[in-house]
């Protein structure tokens, strides 16, 4: 499979000339110190960003309490996802025409006075509200720092050095947790989003004396913005419709078909319109790049399945052993780790190499085996569960950071930062969409094998029972006449996780393996 643009590979003299916005008199050396400075600061923004997806999660139950709103519970999570997913590409695009450093600082900016407004909510559509806010800020985090890299780091380099990131991303999945629940304990579940002020305060601090060096364009450019209005209006409806159907709602409701009605539209006219714009906001001659399109793709199918395992493990631990949340959730460090790791691994292994393609065919060959030992594992036997969520694991972990170095690669120099925007709302509409897919499918598999268990857990009600209603009042006999019913339900949906992966083995087979730009003579 071939790249449709014969200037796919930039990074040589000529490829600087043909630079518009970047000239190479705009990207100058870094020492290796004021490497360890920039990477040092960018670490401490991916802290703070991935902290907040997991210290948040533990304080769920006593913000339903507190705030009296268990029903819109959700949407703490949700409004957070669908806000990211959206501002993703659009903060790309706008660090590609003013600079990586000043669009990092609004971002952190934003998310901080949102940390605020969370803390001070007195109302569940207040918090939701400020987590929406905060979700559009958060966004730009992963998006600017991911491309910062771009700019000072070889593809070559730039895997061991997406590494230390992914370590960065497991001290946040373990320490997370734990901090939330310290926090919410001896203090309130409010203190999750002051935690963030003093975090934040250091990262602009680091961040704007070490990105000072950072290429900024001298080429100003007409933002899109009609463009990046149709976008957000268009993936707003189909994210909130699609979340809904993970929540239990029929794909077919009215609601949800007027959802993904006013999407389609939307989005058909968002496309028009980037046809015809001067600077888009998203170049759709980017998708004639077949590594963009296809490492694209392949993000989107790995963390449909990752965030999705991320639910449905400690679910399955809940439903067939009566355990605690809290220990359900234990269940996941072999999956939070191991993924971490994964790409850690994967960076080392690009660095030396030079190559991707061996990568992500070896990655993705790992994930259907891992879900389809999930599908025949006993979820009271630990251990051999532990070892198919590693699998699982550093299979997508190992995908992460090659696929992000492919596109970065493969794309024009003045489109890094939109095509690594790209990549990461294809992460977050993947894990989305997957978690919305997959917990549909349970449900429906719960009503069909177990209909006892699935009349208590139906819809909206499903997290409430779960955390302390009708599964606490089951006797022992009940449960183990249910746990048969409930492995089949399981078993199927970890079924669907293994077909759906196996596709990802076939797009990493078609791509083209170019080497990394960073190598002698390139």
């Amino acid at each position: 499979m071939k790249d449709a643009t014969p200037d796919a590979n930039p990074g040589t003299a000529r490829d600087a000339k043909q630079d518009p916005v970047h000239p190479a008199a705009e990207h100058p050396a870094f020492t290796p110190a004021e490497v360890r400075s920039v990477i040092s600061g960018l670490m401490l923004v991916i802290l703070m960003a991935a902290l907040d997806q997991t210290i948040v999660a533990v304080a769920l139950p006593r913000m339903s309490a507190d705030l009296q709103g268990f029903d819109l519970l959700a949407w703490v999570v949700s409004g957070y996802l669908v806000a990211a997913a959206v501002a993703t590409p659009l903060y790309g695009k706008i660090g590609d025409l003013y600079g990586r450093r000043a669009t990092l600082m609004f971002a952190i900016g934003l998310f901080l006075v949102a940390s605020v407004g969370c803390a001070l909510s007195i109302s569940m559509p207040m918090l939701i509200g400020m987590r929406i806010l905060q979700g559009v800020g958060g966004g730009g985090l992963f998006a600017i720092t991911q491309a910062a890299i771009a700019d000072i780091i070889t593809p070559r380099e730039r895997g061991r050095y997406q590494g230390y990131f992914s370590a960065t991303y497991a001290v946040a999945s373990v320490s997370g947790p734990l901090l939330g629940g310290l926090l919410t304990h001896y203090l309130s579940w409010r203190w999750v989003f002051w935690i963030n002020l003093p975090l934040g305060a250091i990262a602009i601090q680091i961040s704007r004396r070490t990105l000072a060096r950072l290429p900024v364009p001298n080429i100003r450019r007409q933002i899109d913005y009609a463009g990046a209005i149709l976008l957000t209006v268009g993936l707003t409806p189909l994210l909130i419709g699609i979340t809904r159907v993970g929540q239990g709602v029929s794909w077919t409701a009215s609601e949800n078909l007027i959802l993904f009605g006013a999407s389609a539209v939307a989005l058909a006219v968002f496309l028009w319109q980037e046809q015809r714009a001067k600077e888009p906001v998203l170049p759709l001659e980017l998708f004639r790049i077949a590594t963009m399109t296809v490492c694209c793709l392949m993000l989107f199918i790995g963390f449909s399945q990752v965030v999705a395992l991320s639910v449905l493990i400690p679910l399955r631990a809940q439903l067939m052993t009566g355990m605690r949340a809290d220990s359900a959730a234990l269940q996941l460090l072999p999956l939070t780790l191991s993924t971490p790791c994964g790409a850690f691994i994967a960076g080392r292994i690009m660095s030396r190499t030079g190559h991707y393609r061996p990568i992500l065919v070896a990655a993705a060959a790992i994930v259907p085996f891992g879900l389809l030992g999930l599908a025949f594992s006993d979820a009271n036997h630990i251990f051999p569960g532990a070892l198919f969520m590693i699998m699982a694991g550093v299979g997508v972990g190992m995908q992460m950071p090659t696929a992000l170095v492919a596109v970065q690669n493969a794309v024009p120099r003045h489109h890094v930062g939109v095509a690594t925007g790209t990549t990461s709302f294809a992460r977050s509409l993947g894990a989305a969409i997957g978690v919305a897919v997959l917990t549909a499918l349970l449900l429906s598999n719960l009503g069909e094998h177990a209909p006892q268990l699935s009349s208590t857990l139906a819809g909206g009600e499903l997290m409430k029972d779960i955390l302390g209603g009708a599964l606490q009042t089951m006797g022992t006999a009940q449960r183990a006449a249910l746990s048969g019913s409930v492995q089949d339900a399981f078993r199927k949906v970890f079924l669907t996780g293994a077909c759906i992966t196996v596709l990802s083995v076939g797009l990493a087979w078609s791509l083209e393996d170019k080497p990394l730009r960073g190598l002698a003579g390139n």
